[in-house]
C-alpha cells in the first residue's frame, strides 16, 4: 500500500512542538521554585523592613499566578476564552471589592 509520506513530517513537527511546550514547562516551573524560596528568604532572615517586604512578596506572588495561568492552565492556547473571560472577570471583582474595602476603611 501507499504509505502516507507527509504524517513523518507531521510527527515531527508535533514532536518539535510538544518538546518546546515541555521545556518552557519546566523552565516557568524552576522559576516559580526560585521565587518561592526567594519569598521564604526574605521573610525568614527578617532583614528587610517590613514595609519593603510586602510589596516584594506580592510582586513574587503575582508573577507566579501569571505563570500558573499562562503555562499549567494553558490560558495561552486558542480554544481558552470563556475560561480566561471568567478568570480575569474573577481577579477584576477581587481588586474592584479591595479598592472599595480600602476606600472605606481609609477615607
Amino acid at each position: 500500500m501507499t504509505e502516507n509520506t507527509g504524517s513523518n513530517k507531521i510527527d515531527s513537527f508535533h514532536k518539535k512542538k510538544n518538546k518546546e511546550e515541555m521545556q518552557k514547562q519546566l523552565i516557568s516551573f524552576a522559576l516559580m521554585i526560585v521565587f518561592t524560596i526567594l519569598a521564604f528568604v526574605v521573610v525568614a532572615t527578617g532583614m528587610m523592613d517590613k514595609m519593603l517586604v510586602i510589596p516584594i512578596l506580592l510582586i513574587l506572588a503575582i508573577v507566579q499566578v501569571a505563570f500558573q495561568f499562562y503555562y499549567f492552565m494553558h490560558m495561552k492556547h486558542e480554544g481558552h476564552e470563556m475560561a480566561s473571560a471568567m478568570i480575569y472577570g474573577g481577579i477584576w471583582a477581587a481588586i474592584l471589592a479591595v479598592a472599595g474595602l480600602s476606600t472605606i476603611v481609609w477615607w
